[in-house]
């Protein structure tokens, strides 16, 4: 068990809200000029549609702030940045599909294939993940082409069946399962959810030259959100409302999918979100004043209401 940070030694003077706006403002400009609208106009506007439909943009700032702490700038980082939000929003447009969770809205308007089909839909989000990796490699400058390697390589295996798709693939086959274990569901979620959240961070570091220690500190890190994230999420999908989440509430329940809350209730699930957030700045602290913004990401994904 790590021990909680102490409130007496955390920076007092980090103002996540102008952090949060100004890194939104970045991310977004970064990713409006990413992908300007070509032939065939089709895919190209159902691409756009999805990735600037708004959201946290969590990951990308992640990226940003994780490169900024160990040295590290914007600019070498944003390529990457950008290349996350594209499969994240790839993951979002094939999950919401009808043989996935058949969802109407996100983020408060229609789903991609509500929108321009189901067959535009799946090749928007293939085209997105596809050129995740040629924005790293064709995009990113400054830094050592054995880093930006590197981080493509990693990105592979957090998308790929060793995470994103692994976690997706037991998920599908766990639905009205009641044999389903906190193991399994922590699996899922691992893979599904809490890989690309942590090659957010990672990345970062690596592209910024940190070393195998800080690297492996900053993993703990976002290991620990990642899973507090989604205890959250779950919570949130019974306590909030369909117009809060931008989505339809309710859907684990009527899928019949194992949840946090399912095993341990909502406030037990909101004292272990809680617990891996305490764990999570904890790990970082010792990193200094610098990791201010990592510290407030992780009381942020704690508290959202959607």
């Amino acid at each position: 068990m790590v021990t909680p940070p102490s409130t007496d030694t955390l920076p007092q003077s980090f103002d996540l809200k102008t952090y949060l706006s100004d890194r939104q403002k970045r991310v977004e400009a970064a990713l409006d000029a990413s992908l300007p609208l070509a032939y065939p106009e089709t895919i190209y506007e159902a691409m756009r549609y999805s990735l600037l439909a708004g959201g946290k943009r969590l990951r990308p700032i992640l990226c940003l702030a994780a490169c900024e702490l160990m040295g590290g700038t914007t600019a070498q980082a944003m390529p990457t940045a950008c290349a996350l939000e594209m499969v994240h929003t790839m993951s979002l447009i094939h999950d919401d599909l009808p043989a996935m969770d058949n969802d109407d809205y996100r983020r408060g308007q229609l789903t991609n294939h509500k929108v321009y089909g189901e067959d535009v839909a799946i090749l928007a989000g293939d085209a997105l993940l596809t050129y995740a990796f040629e924005h790293i490699a064709r995009y990113t400058t400054d830094v050592p082409a054995d880093r930006v390697l590197r981080v493509i390589a990693d990105l592979g295996r957090a998308v790929g069946a060793e995470g994103l798709v692994g976690g997706q693939i037991v998920d599908l086959a766990s639905e009205g399962d009641l044999e389903v274990t906190v193991d399994t569901l922590n699996y899922i979620h691992v893979h599904k959810t809490g890989a690309l959240l942590e090659l957010s961070v990672t990345s970062g570091a690596i592209l910024a030259g940190a070393g195998e220690t800080a690297i492996a500190t900053l993993s703990g890190y976002a290991q620990r959100i990642g899973l507090a994230f989604q205890i959250v999420d779950d919570v949130l999908d019974i306590t909030a409302t369909s117009e809060e989440l931008g989505k339809s509430a309710g859907k684990d329940l009527q899928a019949q999918k194992a949840t946090y809350p399912s095993f341990w209730g909502i406030d037990e699930s909101r004292r272990q979100a809680q617990q891996l957030i305490d764990e999570a700045k904890a790990a970082v602290l010792p990193l200094g004043a610098d990791s201010a913004p990592l510290l407030a990401l992780a009381d942020y994904i704690v508290a959202r209401t959607h």
